[in-house]
């Protein structure tokens, strides 16, 4: 990263004047805390007592065998607490805003599971929270919307524009700029104005820390390629960071094509998007011909969003990770395929790179090796799965 939180032309603070000095006094904390061993024993003790780490890397023999070609490991986030990546940085950012003095956690969620990981960190230090949550995807996810009001979180549908993960945001960052004092916007995705994609990138960095030290127990040596998933890029930057200097290993992002990147109806952001400027960073994003953000589609609420991280899009820039696109039929058939074979329901997001491995295993010989990142669980997914393949069933 370059300086004043740009990664080669992407990055910045592109926000309004009344946000600057939250953001000036995020980073000051951060910058404090960041290396801090108190702060980081601390930490460490909640992923490890609390959230469940290390999480399990998983040898998928079955799929192996059927597939043929590359052995294939699953990296087992579905595993932490709550079900999802989300976890790690939430409980950073939590411990974080308490050392600040913040009484009050407010967070933008799409498929949920973000929402669910705050309301949980807000219920276990007693902060009060509240949750912006795109109207439509309250409908698509009701269940993680229960989960968050059980545990206390006010959560807020947000009706303006799609509906949907962008608006959320929106809102999120408004109400923010109102209540600065008191509130610490616990962002989650490595998106927005800097310091949130660094912070956010360096608590989900203990995914490819993990994954190094077991690739070298399991095999005895690093994988030759890491694959995730790709929305804002949490899991997939956290999957990839400790891999960025080892160039051999392959780093490959799958974005989702919905019904395909030849349509409108697709959030691929780096295979149909471009260079703009949008919630606090410059990064690529899916505009129309007007240089409005366009609307996106997919079949996850988790990968919607319009946009990419601004280190996603600087990898890309250099060449050091490779951005797919992969459609709604390919991460079903691979979410079915994944329940049959090993018997793990995966979040569809996932399902979006398992769905990706599943082809490109098998252009690898048999002593090679991929990890895939299993970002979450696909409980929340069933019904709408159920619905794509024309059935209905109850939430």
């Amino acid at each position: 990263m370059t300086g004043n939180g740009r990664f080669g032309i992407h990055g910045g603070q592109y926000i309004p004047e009344t946000l600057m000095n939250a953001v000036i006094e995020l980073e000051e904390a951060y910058n404090r805390y960041k290396d801090d061993p108190v702060f980081n024993q601390e930490l460490t003790e909640l992923f490890n007592d609390y959230a469940g780490r290390p999480s399990r890397l998983y040898y998928a023999k079955r799929m192996t065998e059927d597939l043929g070609g590359a052995k294939i490991y699953f990296k087992r986030e579905d595993l932490n607490h709550t079900g999802a990546h989300k976890i790690n940085n939430v409980l950073g950012q939590a411990l974080l805003a308490k050392k600040m003095g913040k009484t009050r956690l407010i967070a933008e969620t799409g498929a949920g599971q973000h929402g669910v990981a705050t309301a949980t960190a807000a219920a276990l230090f007693g902060m009060e929270c509240v949750v912006f949550m795109g109207e439509e995807d309250t409908k698509r996810q009701a269940l993680n919307v229960y989960r968050m009001k059980l545990l206390g979180a006010d959560v807020v549908p947000v009706t303006t524009g799609t509906a949907t993960l962008k608006d959320a945001v929106s809102q999120a960052m408004r109400e923010w700029t109102a209540r600065i004092s008191d509130t610490h916007y616990c962002l989650g995705s490595v998106m927005g104005p800097h310091p949130f994609p660094t912070i956010v990138r360096d608590f989900q960095a203990v995914i490819s820390k993990e994954i190094k030290e077991q690739m070298r127990q399991a095999e005895g040596k690093l994988p030759d390629a890491v694959i995730a998933c790709v929305g804002g890029g949490s899991n997939a930057i956290g999957s990839f960071y400790h891999f960025i200097n080892d160039l051999e290993v392959k780093l490959i992002g799958c974005e989702a094509a919905g019904r395909g990147i030849d349509t409108f109806e697709t959030a691929a952001t780096i295979n149909t998007g471009r260079l703009g400027i949008f919630h606090g960073m410059k990064s690529y994003f899916c505009q129309d011909k007007y240089g409005q953000i366009a609307p996106v589609y997919s079949i996850s609420a988790g990968l919607d969003y319009p946009g990419i991280g601004p280190e996603h899009a600087y990898l890309h820039d250099i060449g050091r990770a490779e951005y797919v696109a992969v459609t709604d039929e390919e991460a079903v058939n691979a979410f079915e395929y994944v329940a049959r074979m090993e018997g793990i329901i995966v979040a569809i997001e996932s399902a979006h790179a398992l769905a990706y491995a599943m082809n490109y295993s098998k252009v690898l010989s048999a002593d090679q090796c991929v990890v895939v990142t299993v970002s979450g669980r696909g409980d929340k997914d069933c019904a709408s799965v159920a619905r794509y393949r024309g059935e209905e069933i109850g939430e």
